[in-house]
């Protein structure tokens, strides 16, 4: 490697698309802004003043734009090349300098807060030592009085510690309270008993919003309704028939799948699974078996030199996050700093056995499709279907689900049938991950278009300060929303995609119109392109759920039935 100084990488240099190639996402940020969190970036006080002097150039192709976007996910090989740049127009020694010095104080900042924390909680530990003496003290002289009056009275540490553990059946508890605290010793294991109880979590941790996955509305209605029971009835008895019909099946689908049936509706509407009963079984078998030959076949050779580049960034978008990894893999630490790409708020993405399985399905989707290979956002599609088959075992909540509960088998099933869907998706719409991602850019210049003629207010307000479509719509295309999202929207959202002819390459176009419009109160009181950017690419959508998802798409099926099949409808 010593004479590759002067040249370009390789799958840099070619033209041609070469299998395993990675394509960059512009803008990609995960999750989407709580304004609980980041308040000061919403308040209008604390904005940034607009960079009227340095206002961004027009990028007329998709090439100069790719040219003059700094990706913050484009790391790891082109660091010598960024190095390169800076040398050029700035003095290493000042760079070095002063980013030492950031990171000496960023270290100073960290040990006084770990200081501060120790010190204030010694000081809470000596406060509550304090508060137990002096009630035992009163407890003991209540108690001598008790028992000179009443020698069959129950004691209050008693009588505390029965009415403070309904479980004993009437066995008495020794409070803790009655432990001596003469000794230091005693006083120094207790203490150090309180600082356990307290760093130990006392029930699941609190989920955010954002990352919660319940089917349920924002308003707080029943999870049950009447009127879903009814539903989930007519799915039954569409679904217990020997031969599905499944036009019957998409429409009962459009408006929603109940939690109960969604796996194997969503098996059905792919296309994974036949109509006919009596060969779902055979077919599943087949499929499942089929995937882990490729697993056999194709696994052992992620190392390889020709699928290192591939995998090395598979295993970027979905981080180890035990320390073992990064160890073995040092030219990823500092990637593994990064915010997890992979639904980071969500515990369940975070367990290593399902990092690795996720691996695998991308690993053998990217070998399977050399025409795209792996693309940064695809690892987002595999979510939705995971969970939903994640469901299919299980009853309680899957946030904090832990997977390694299940049986082997059962894992092995949720894998093949996520890998499979996730196939069946991408085969509709692989021309957004093709060389130069030709299909992202005609649905961004098509959301351009259809927006110009459906709010031209909006359109212009967006020109007047030079926001181009390409810099936001580009993730919507890429991700098809699920940045902008919950995973509980994504999952309904997907209800309709999978009922809807042609619903992710064709109707998700009319959703992002419609998605875009719907902040149009929003995006019209930004006065900047800073202002403008930092609303697209964080809409405050944490809140949302089937009420919002599905006002949503009947907007977008508005706009599909009046613009599709007429084209020059809006036109003057």
């Amino acid at each position: 490697m010593s004479n590759d100084g002067k040249k370009k990488q390789f799958w840099k240099r070619n033209a041609a698309k070469v299998p395993g190639s990675i394509q960059h996402v512009y803008g990609a940020q995960h999750p989407p802004l709580d304004p609980l969190l980041h308040a000061n970036l919403i308040k209008a006080g604390n904005r940034p003043p607009p960079a009227t002097p340095g206002k961004p150039k027009k990028a007329t192709t998709f090439q100069e734009f790719e040219s003059i976007t700094s990706d913050a996910w484009d790391v790891g090989d082109d660091d010598d090349e960024l190095l390169a740049m800076a040398a050029q127009n700035l003095n290493i020694e000042v760079v070095m300098e002063t980013a030492n010095k950031v990171i000496e104080n960023h270290s100073k900042q960290q040990a006084r807060q770990r200081q501060d924390d120790t010190t204030e909680l010694e000081q809470r530990g000596e406060d509550t030592q304090e508060e137990l003496e002096e009630e035992e003290e009163e407890e003991e002289e209540e108690n001598e009085g008790d028992r000179a009056g009443e020698g069959d009275r129950t004691s209050p540490e008693v009588s505390f510690a029965s009415q403070s553990s309904p479980h004993t059946e009437g066995r008495l508890v020794k409070s803790q309270s009655e432990a001596p605290i003469g000794s230091p010793k005693d006083a120094a294991s207790e203490h150090a008993g309180l600082r356990r109880q307290r760093s130990l979590p006392h029930r699941p941790p609190v989920i955010p919003l954002v990352a919660r996955m319940a089917d349920q509305n924002t308003s707080g209605t029943p999870a049950m309704t009447e009127r879903e029971a009814s539903r989930l009835d007519k799915f039954k008895q569409l679904l217990a028939g020997p031969n599905t019909d499944l036009e019957e099946l998409r429409k009962l689908s459009w408006s929603g799948i109940p939690r109960q049936v969604r796996p194997i509706t969503w098996k059905l509407l792919s296309g994974y699974l036949p109509a006919n009963a009596e060969r779902r079984e055979s077919v599943l078998q087949r499929k499942r078996q089929e995937y882990f030959g490729f697993i056999q076949q194709y696994y052992d050779s992620r190392n390889d030199e020709h699928h290192q580049d591939t995998y090395r960034q598979i295993h970027i978008d979905i981080p180890r996050m035990s320390p073992e990894s990064l160890v073995l893999q040092p030219k990823v630490t500092e990637i593994h700093i990064d915010i997890p790409r992979t639904n980071p708020l969500i515990p369940l993405f975070q367990q290593a056995s399902v990092q690795e399985i996720f691996e695998r399905i991308l690993f053998i989707w990217a070998i399977r499709h050399p025409a795209s290979g792996y693309v940064q956002g695809i690892n987002d599609l595999v979510t939705p279907f995971f969970v939903v088959y994640v469901f299919e075992y299980i009853e309680e909540e899957v946030e904090n689900f832990d997977v390694s509960s299940l049986q082997e088998e059962a894992l092995r099933n949720i894998e093949a049938d996520s890998f499979w869907c996730m196939s069946k998706l991408l085969d509709g719409i692989q021309d957004n991950y093709t060389f130069a991602q030709p299909g992202i850019q005609r649905k961004v210049k098509a959301l351009e278009e259809l927006v110009s003629r459906i709010d031209e207010s909006v359109h212009r307000h967006m020109q007047q300060y030079e926001v181009e479509y390409l810099q936001f719509a580009f993730r919507w295309m890429n991700n098809l929303l699920m940045r902008e999202l919950p995973l509980r929207c994504t999952i309904r959202l997907w209800d309709t995609y999978q009922a809807e002819p042609e619903g992710f390459s064709h109707f998700h176009l009319y959703v992002c119109a419609a998605f875009l419009v719907r902040w149009r109160k929003e995006i019209q009181e930004e006065r900047d392109f800073q202002g403008l950017m930092i609303l697209l690419q964080n809409l405050p959508t944490m809140h949302w759920g089937n009420e919002e998802v599905s006002v949503l798409l009947a907007e977008a099926y508005r706009l599909k039935f009046a613009f599709a099949d007429a084209p020059n409808h809006y036109k003057r």
